[in-house]
Protein backbone atom coordinates (compact mmCIF):
# COMPACT_ATOMS: atom_id res chain seq x y z
CA UNK A 1 0.00 0.00 0.00
CA UNK A 2 1.40 3.29 -1.02
CA UNK A 3 2.16 5.88 1.76
CA UNK A 4 -0.26 8.86 2.39
CA UNK A 5 0.91 11.90 0.44
CA UNK A 6 1.25 14.58 2.87
CA UNK A 7 -0.68 18.17 2.15
CA UNK A 8 1.17 20.78 0.03
CA UNK A 9 1.47 23.95 1.19
CA UNK A 10 -0.60 24.89 -2.37
CA UNK A 11 -3.16 22.45 -1.23
CA UNK A 12 -3.58 23.74 2.11
CA UNK A 13 -4.50 27.53 0.83
CA UNK A 14 -6.43 26.06 -2.12
CA UNK A 15 -8.27 24.70 1.19
CA UNK A 16 -8.55 27.50 2.98
CA UNK A 17 -9.89 29.73 -0.20
CA UNK A 18 -12.74 27.03 -0.74
CA UNK A 19 -13.47 27.12 2.79
CA UNK A 20 -14.04 30.91 3.13
CA UNK A 21 -15.53 31.44 -0.15
CA UNK A 22 -18.28 28.59 0.95
CA UNK A 23 -18.23 30.75 4.62
CA UNK A 24 -19.24 34.04 2.78
CA UNK A 25 -21.84 31.72 0.47
CA UNK A 26 -23.47 30.55 3.76
CA UNK A 27 -23.30 33.81 5.02
CA UNK A 28 -24.93 35.05 2.78
CA UNK A 29 -27.92 32.46 2.45
CA UNK A 30 -28.10 33.12 5.83
CA UNK A 31 -28.91 36.98 5.83
CA UNK A 32 -30.87 36.15 2.39
CA UNK A 33 -33.43 34.08 4.88
CA UNK A 34 -33.00 36.42 7.13
CA UNK A 35 -34.13 39.26 5.31
CA UNK A 36 -36.97 37.07 3.87
CA UNK A 37 -38.54 36.01 7.34
CA UNK A 38 -38.45 39.66 7.95
CA UNK A 39 -40.21 40.95 4.71
CA UNK A 40 -42.72 38.07 5.17
CA UNK A 41 -42.99 39.33 8.94
CA UNK A 42 -43.60 42.63 8.15
CA UNK A 43 -45.69 41.95 5.22
CA UNK A 44 -48.30 39.98 7.34
CA UNK A 45 -47.85 42.43 10.14
CA UNK A 46 -49.74 45.02 7.57
CA UNK A 47 -52.11 42.74 6.34
CA UNK A 48 -53.60 41.91 10.25
CA UNK A 49 -53.12 46.11 10.84
CA UNK A 50 -54.81 47.02 7.74
CA UNK A 51 -57.60 43.91 8.48
CA UNK A 52 -58.20 45.36 11.58
CA UNK A 53 -58.89 48.95 10.51
CA UNK A 54 -60.78 47.54 7.67
CA UNK A 55 -62.80 46.05 9.69
CA UNK A 56 -63.20 48.64 12.66
CA UNK A 57 -64.21 51.26 10.34
CA UNK A 58 -66.73 48.83 8.63
CA UNK A 59 -68.21 48.05 12.27
CA UNK A 60 -67.92 51.97 12.71
CA UNK A 61 -69.99 52.65 9.12
CA UNK A 62 -72.57 49.71 9.19
CA UNK A 63 -73.51 49.33 13.46
CA UNK A 64 -77.04 49.82 13.84
CA UNK A 65 -78.00 52.76 15.23
CA UNK A 66 -79.93 52.78 18.47
CA UNK A 67 -83.51 52.77 18.36
CA UNK A 68 -86.31 50.84 15.47
CA UNK A 69 -85.81 52.22 12.01
CA UNK A 70 -89.09 53.56 11.05
CA UNK A 71 -88.92 54.32 6.91
CA UNK A 72 -89.44 57.82 6.14
CA UNK A 73 -92.30 59.45 4.81
CA UNK A 74 -90.56 62.23 3.11
CA UNK A 75 -90.15 65.73 4.19
CA UNK A 76 -92.70 67.73 2.48
CA UNK A 77 -93.94 71.38 3.68
CA UNK A 78 -97.32 72.37 5.40
CA UNK A 79 -99.20 75.41 5.90
CA UNK A 80 -100.71 73.93 8.93
CA UNK A 81 -100.77 70.87 10.91
CA UNK A 82 -101.47 67.42 9.26
CA UNK A 83 -104.51 66.72 11.26
CA UNK A 84 -105.03 64.06 8.24
CA UNK A 85 -102.11 62.44 7.42
CA UNK A 86 -101.29 59.38 9.17
CA UNK A 87 -97.87 59.41 10.61
CA UNK A 88 -96.30 55.64 11.04
CA UNK A 89 -94.90 56.10 14.61
CA UNK A 90 -96.13 57.73 17.24
CA UNK A 91 -94.14 60.56 18.25
CA UNK A 92 -93.47 60.99 14.29
CA UNK A 93 -89.65 60.50 12.99
CA UNK A 94 -90.32 61.99 9.36
CA UNK A 95 -93.49 63.38 7.09
CA UNK A 96 -95.25 66.46 6.28
CA UNK A 97 -93.84 69.28 8.71
CA UNK A 98 -93.80 73.21 8.97
CA UNK A 99 -91.24 75.28 7.29
CA UNK A 100 -90.11 77.08 10.99
CA UNK A 101 -88.77 74.78 13.88
CA UNK A 102 -89.16 75.04 17.72
CA UNK A 103 -86.70 76.49 19.47
CA UNK A 104 -83.17 73.87 20.95
CA UNK A 105 -83.82 73.45 24.39
CA UNK A 106 -86.50 72.60 27.51
CA UNK A 107 -90.26 72.95 26.49
CA UNK A 108 -92.67 73.20 28.97
CA UNK A 109 -95.50 72.59 26.56
CA UNK A 110 -95.97 70.13 24.16
CA UNK A 111 -94.53 71.23 20.67
CA UNK A 112 -97.06 69.95 17.38
CA UNK A 113 -96.04 67.07 15.63
CA UNK A 114 -95.62 69.03 12.13
CA UNK A 115 -93.02 71.45 14.01
CA UNK A 116 -90.75 69.01 15.64
CA UNK A 117 -90.48 67.12 12.67
CA UNK A 118 -88.82 69.58 11.04
CA UNK A 119 -86.08 69.79 13.93
CA UNK A 120 -85.54 66.06 13.24
CA UNK A 121 -84.72 66.53 9.74
CA UNK A 122 -82.49 69.45 10.82
CA UNK A 123 -80.36 66.85 13.12
CA UNK A 124 -82.23 67.33 15.94
CA UNK A 125 -83.33 65.09 18.80
CA UNK A 126 -86.17 65.11 20.86
CA UNK A 127 -87.24 63.60 24.05
CA UNK A 128 -90.54 63.37 25.18
CA UNK A 129 -92.46 62.57 28.24
CA UNK A 130 -96.15 61.72 29.37
CA UNK A 131 -96.56 61.10 32.96
CA UNK A 132 -98.08 62.50 36.15
CA UNK A 133 -96.23 63.64 39.36
CA UNK A 134 -92.81 62.69 37.73
CA UNK A 135 -90.92 65.25 38.79
CA UNK A 136 -87.83 63.65 39.54
CA UNK A 137 -87.66 62.26 36.36
CA UNK A 138 -88.62 66.13 34.26
CA UNK A 139 -85.36 66.67 36.39
CA UNK A 140 -82.69 64.38 35.38
CA UNK A 141 -84.19 64.86 31.55
CA UNK A 142 -83.96 68.37 31.78
CA UNK A 143 -79.76 67.64 33.07
CA UNK A 144 -79.15 66.06 29.90
CA UNK A 145 -80.72 68.10 27.98
CA UNK A 146 -79.22 71.10 29.35
CA UNK A 147 -75.49 69.61 28.26
CA UNK A 148 -76.37 70.33 24.20
CA UNK A 149 -76.17 73.98 23.18
CA UNK A 150 -78.34 72.87 20.34
CA UNK A 151 -80.26 69.96 18.27
CA UNK A 152 -81.61 68.82 21.22
CA UNK A 153 -85.20 69.19 22.93
CA UNK A 154 -87.36 67.98 25.44
CA UNK A 155 -91.07 68.67 26.17
CA UNK A 156 -93.92 67.04 26.93
CA UNK A 157 -95.88 64.48 24.84
CA UNK A 158 -99.51 64.00 26.27
CA UNK A 159 -101.34 60.55 24.69
CA UNK A 160 -97.52 58.69 24.14
CA UNK A 161 -98.33 54.88 25.06
CA UNK A 162 -94.32 55.02 26.86
CA UNK A 163 -93.17 57.45 29.33
CA UNK A 164 -90.38 58.55 27.51
CA UNK A 165 -90.18 59.01 24.06
CA UNK A 166 -86.87 59.61 22.04
CA UNK A 167 -86.90 60.54 18.18
CA UNK A 168 -84.28 61.51 15.33
CA UNK A 169 -85.47 61.18 11.78
CA UNK A 170 -86.84 57.70 10.91
CA UNK A 171 -85.75 56.22 14.30
CA UNK A 172 -87.61 56.03 17.13
CA UNK A 173 -86.97 54.72 20.91
CA UNK A 174 -89.48 54.76 23.89
CA UNK A 175 -89.41 52.68 27.22
CA UNK A 176 -90.61 53.51 30.37
CA UNK A 177 -87.96 53.59 33.33
CA UNK A 178 -85.02 56.50 33.17
CA UNK A 179 -82.07 55.05 31.64
CA UNK A 180 -78.97 57.77 30.93
CA UNK A 181 -76.76 55.60 29.03
CA UNK A 182 -79.49 54.97 26.55
CA UNK A 183 -80.62 57.87 26.10
CA UNK A 184 -77.31 59.67 25.87
CA UNK A 185 -76.27 57.01 23.12
CA UNK A 186 -79.67 57.75 21.26
CA UNK A 187 -78.57 61.28 21.02
CA UNK A 188 -74.97 61.05 20.40
CA UNK A 189 -75.35 58.67 17.36
CA UNK A 190 -78.47 60.88 16.12
CA UNK A 191 -77.66 64.30 16.56
CA UNK A 192 -76.29 67.03 13.89
CA UNK A 193 -77.26 64.11 11.15
CA UNK A 194 -78.99 66.91 8.62
CA UNK A 195 -81.51 65.28 6.33
CA UNK A 196 -82.39 67.76 4.06
CA UNK A 197 -79.55 66.45 0.85
CA UNK A 198 -81.40 62.75 1.47
CA UNK A 199 -84.75 64.98 -0.25
CA UNK A 200 -83.63 66.74 -3.02
CA UNK A 201 -82.85 70.17 -0.63
CA UNK A 202 -86.28 70.73 0.03
CA UNK A 203 -87.18 72.70 3.51
CA UNK A 204 -84.83 75.00 5.31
Amino acid sequence: MAPEQAATPEMTKLQRRQAAKEARQAERTRQARKHSIQRVAVRSACVLILAGLAGGLGWWIFQPKPGTYVASQGNAHVAGEATSFRYSSDPPTSGPHFAGTAAWGVHEQPIPKALQIHNLEDGGVLVQYNCFDCNDLIFRLKDIVRRYPDKVILAPYPGMKSRIGLTAWSYIDAFDQFDEPRILRFIEAHRGIDHHSRYGGFGS
